[in-house]
């Protein structure tokens, strides 16, 4: 797909502003062109590390991103888009078209949740059902109890669950109104807490730097804690630009999140990452990057927050995209009994390209220990073409690993090669 030709032009003028911490030139983080996504030709699937073997769990869905397993082994799938809402005017605006564009984000939303199930226990899901439908860009799931909570762009809201139920016809009911509006990062993913008391959300920035202003960041940014009983919610963790992913250490219990960094800072900055999240944590968005790192675009400077910036536990690269993550407890994968499964969707800005694959990043003590290991690469093809782009990860019961495809509309299924 041929970009406008002025795009050149118009990001290195975004970019006058930023700061000169990159090692290689800025023009390295452009891309005239980006290349349409071309999908999986027939028989080829991503390659599974050594061990391990792939097959596709379930195709033919329509934008899948994120995961629930429920208590019974059915597999919930949000499949989803952004919604329909307005953009920033001008060149930030024009800029940020493009760039969904060309990351396959601006087509319809189905707005439901479809359900799989494995009947005969192969690894491919026979029957597929419509579970929930007419959301609102919905994205995370969980199930406490007989409740199931989903969130969508612009609420949580709850849903009477049955057990071995393929469909849910019930209204909803709402838990809590979300920050939505101009929703550049439209994703929300909740998390219930070990007793199920507390739920957890994350809201991405309206921004990739605070250039719309921060009062259209009020209470974004950030993982909010949302009492299940009354609905009532607090800011539990701020400054995580865009967060995805939520998990629970199994070691420490401490709550874990992956968060993608801003951009526009050349092929070098920011990297994304994973981190444990602390209750009244700061971590620095927009006026600092992994600790106290300055963006010297973003102004008034805030000193005061700068100072109180939390340094993220382990970083995963720049423009990685990185999504989903998935502890290994009850993994039945070998070389991955204990650590973290990281979805790396990859970032079309980069150059070269980065991400594109799932990674395992190996704990010890309840910490990161060690370099990171491939689980699932091949979503590149030799010429740098995107065969698929790998969004969320979640054990399945039997120990294996699910992971969304959301170009290739799929969902991929990584379990122990038979010897």
């Amino acid at each position: 797909m041929k970009l406008h030709p002025l795009l050149p032009i118009a990001a290195l003028a975004l970019c006058t502003a930023c700061s000169q911490q990159a090692l290689r030139d800025i023009a390295e983080g452009i891309r005239p062109e980006t290349k349409e996504p071309i999908g999986w030709p027939r028989d080829t699937t991503p390659q599974a590390t050594d061990g391990a073997r792939v097959n596709a769990f379930a195709e033919g869905l329509q934008h899948p991103l994120w995961l629930y397993v429920l208590p019974n082994g059915d597999v919930l799938v949000a499949e989803s888009a952004a919604p329909d809402t307005p953009r920033p005017a001008g060149i930030k605006g024009w800029f940020s078209g493009l760039s969904m564009k060309s990351s396959d984000a601006e087509e319809k939303s189905v707005n439901r949740i479809s359900l799989l199930r494995d009947i005969n226990g192969d690894g491919v899901a026979d029957l597929r059902s419509t579970f929930l439908k007419n959301l609102r860009s919905p994205f995370g799931m969980v199930l406490v109890g007989k409740d199931l909570y989903v969130a969508n762009a612009d609420a949580l809201v709850r849903f009477p669950y049955v057990k071995g139920a393929t469909e849910i016809s019930e209204p909803s009911t709402l838990v809590t109104d979300l920050p939505a509006g101009l929703n550049r990062h439209w994703t929300k993913n909740v998390i219930a807490s070990r007793d199920g008391r507390k739920l957890y959300v994350t809201v991405g920035s309206n921004s990739n730097a605070g250039e719309n202003g921060m009062e259209v960041e009020e209470g974004r940014a950030a993982i909010w804690e949302v009492n299940r009983a009354s609905g009532a919610k607090r800011l539990f963790a701020t400054g995580l630009r865009n967060p995805h992913g939520l998990a629970w250490e199994p070691q420490t219990g401490k709550l874990w999140a992956a968060v993608i960094e801003r951009g526009e800072l050349g092929s070098d900055l920011v990297p994304d990452y994973i981190t444990s999240v602390k209750d009244g944590g700061f971590y620095g968005w927009p006026y600092s990057h992994f600790g106290q790192h300055v963006d010297e675009r973003v102004q008034p400077q805030r000193p005061d927050l700068v100072a109180k910036a939390l340094v993220p536990d382990y970083a995963l690269g720049p423009h990685t995209a990185s999504m989903g993550i998935a502890f290994a407890k009850g993994s039945k994968l070998p070389k991955f009994r204990n650590g973290l499964f990281v979805s790396q969707r990859g970032s079309w800005i980069r150059k070269p390209d980065n991400g594109y694959k799932v990674i395992f990043v190996p704990f010890r003590n309840g910490k990161p220990h060690g370099q990171p290991m491939d689980v699932l690469t091949g979503f590149l093809d030799a010429e740098g073409n995107v065969r698929g782009r790998p969004v969320d990860v979640r054990l399945d019961l039997k120990g294996a690993l699910l992971v969304t495809d959301d170009v290739g509309n799929k969902v991929w299924r990584v379990s122990a090669a038979k010897k």
